[in-house]
């Protein structure tokens, strides 16, 4: 597939859109995972080609299907959705490749601490009104201050995985 993707706006398609994350616990014999329901978005695409926009999670919105843990993990020892309410990514730039890839250089905001991302995106679908984007990788969660790690249950690096629909904005 060759990819050619429009200039103008953007929006995050949040019904067939999905982040999820999964952490190795329990000194690695326990993977636990949970998805953000609660998700937002928009970019735009200049003349030249590359895009910038924003993903915005709500934190409150990450479920592993254990409300207990859901209930630590919205708390103040890892995201503290009273105060954090949000997880963003901001796009700086983006810029399709040949080989219908997207290289993403970005922002990640967690708990007010901000920090450089790369991301390598796929691009698995696409058409004028239309692109769907997928992606995996690592986020080292000491780095913005989720050192939380009761007895040393817990490793530090996290795994996100995305699939981000947009569709074009009507000019």
């Amino acid at each position: 597939m060759t990819v050619a993707v429009k200039t103008g706006l953007w929006q995050l398609d949040a019904v067939r859109s999905v982040i999820a994350i999964k952490h190795l616990t329990v000194w690695g014999m326990v993977t636990v995972k949970g998805t953000f329901s609660g998700v937002t978005g928009e970019g735009e695409v200049q003349a030249d080609g590359t895009a910038r926009g924003t993903v915005t999670l709500d934190a409150a919105s990450l479920d592993t299907k254990h409300t207990k843990r859901d209930e630590h993990l919205h708390g103040p020892d890892f995201f503290d959705v009273e105060r954090h309410p949000t997880l963003v990514f901001a796009v700086r730039d983006a810029s399709v490749r040949p080989d219908d890839t997207v290289e993403i250089n970005g922002q990640l905001t967690v708990r007010g601490v901000s920090r450089p991302q790369a991301v390598t995106a796929t691009v698995t679908e696409s058409s004028a009104d239309a692109i769907t984007l997928t992606a995996e990788f690592i986020v080292d969660r000491e780095h913005f201050g989720l050192g939380w790690n009761r007895l040393g249950m817990l490793r530090g690096l996290t795994t996100v995985t995305s699939t981000l629909r947009f569709t074009r904005t009507p000019a």
